[in-house]
């Protein structure tokens, strides 16, 4: 089978292997045991490769470079337009010579391929959509394209589309799915916290403005001047790194604040087995990995309520669902800190659900969408 994926994400090579984002090739990795050839069309850039960047891993892969398009100004739009035809042919002679086309959403390059796999009607396709599949959430008009083509069962024959959460009224090709970072080997029983010493926070993710980090740094600052013992560890950098920095030095939070830039897996891991909160404000998510990997150890989430994260903390008996405005942020925390048997059940029932969905289920579902037969 020659596996072909479509993908926005940036690639960078060293010496003979292929990188991309750490979480986008450890799944693809994956996907790729069960494949003969893979084809990957994609963006490519020249930069070092980075700590939350890894190798893909197969015998057989050819990489075909694209040019990255955007549409944030009139100037990004002329030079994208003239790119299009370019990445139109390459995106097409790719999906003819797959047996499997297999899309990455939302992205500019996802939504050229929803468009490109409607000409390709018998090949079987897969589509993983990584956002917000709540019909009723603000999306941009790129995102709700390529739901509405991706959900159109005339336009978009033989594939099935791997939504985070499971939402009513869907045409029969959507398919609610999760995603995974730990193993089952990996399972353990989670560390019973003290929640009346030090309270350790976590922030794990893109220092952007839509993960709201300064609202992380903001909540644990409060609780600090409350008389809370508190202490944050933020791990990912971002555009937003200095401006947080900034903010610790200006508040004079250097000794309950850390940020730690990106790290590696196993030091994040061994930070959420004793953390006692996560704390992940998004305004949009699709099945948050930061959060099922806080769970996965017994951490506590403290989540806004987007997208699926509802129900994955069981809409309060998992975690702590927040209002994204710090005053109300804070009285939700403060409440749930008053009830220390309720902060024990959810530390104890969000490692037991975040721990049914492991690689090794992860690979089990994917190899019967590789091979349903």
């Amino acid at each position: 089978m020659n596996f072909l994926i479509l993908s926005h994400a940036f690639h960078k090579t060293k010496d003979t292997d292929l990188f991309s984002y750490a979480p986008f090739v450890r799944e693809m990795n994956i996907w790729l045991k069960y494949v003969d050839t893979v084809e990957i069309v994609a963006p490519f850039e020249t930069q070092p490769v980075s700590k939350i960047e890894m190798a893909y891993q197969h015998e057989n892969l050819s990489f075909f470079k694209i040019p990255s398009i955007e549409f944030t100004s009139v100037t990004k739009i002329l030079e994208s337009l003239l790119k299009l035809p370019i990445i139109f042919f390459r995106i097409f002679k790719a999906c003819q010579r797959a047996d499997h086309i297999h899309l990455r959403c939302p992205g500019n390059i996802g939504l050229l391929g929803c468009i490109v796999q409607i000409f390709f009607p018998k090949k079987i396709k897969t589509a993983k959509y990584a956002g917000n599949w709540d019909p009723r959430a603000k999306q941009p008009v790129s995102y709700k394209i390529q739901k509405w083509i991706l959900s159109h069962t005339f336009l978009t024959r033989n594939m099935q589309v791997l939504v985070y959460g499971n939402w009513e009224q869907q045409s029969k090709n959507i398919k609610p799915f999760f995603t995974a970072t730990y193993g089952n080997s990996e399972i353990e029983k989670p560390n019973k916290r003290n929640y009346l010493g030090t309270l350790k926070f976590v922030y794990t993710g893109s220092l952007v403005a839509g993960k709201r980090p300064l609202l992380a740094i903001e909540i644990v600052e409060a609780l600090h001047k409350q008389g809370k013992p508190v202490h944050l560890d933020v791990f990912g950098d971002g555009v937003l790194k200095e401006k947080l920095q900034r903010y610790i030095d200006e508040h004079k939070l250097e000794t309950i604040i850390s940020l730690h830039g990106n790290q590696s897996k196993d030091l994040i891991k061994e930070t959420l087995k004793v953390a006692h909160f996560s704390i992940l404000a998004s305004k949009s998510e699709g099945w948050p990995k930061a959060i099922a990997e806080a769970m996965f150890f017994g951490t506590v989430p403290i989540a806004s309520a987007v997208s699926c994260v509802p129900f994955m903390l069981d809409y309060g008996k998992r975690g702590i669902l927040i209002d994204p405005i710090l005053t109300e942020a804070i009285k939700s925390i403060l409440n749930a800190l008053k009830a220390i048997d309720e902060l024990e059940l959810m530390s104890e029932r969000a490692a037991k659900w975040s721990q049914n969905y492991t690689l090794d289920v992860f690979e089990n579902e994917i190899s019967k969408l590789i091979n349903p037969s």
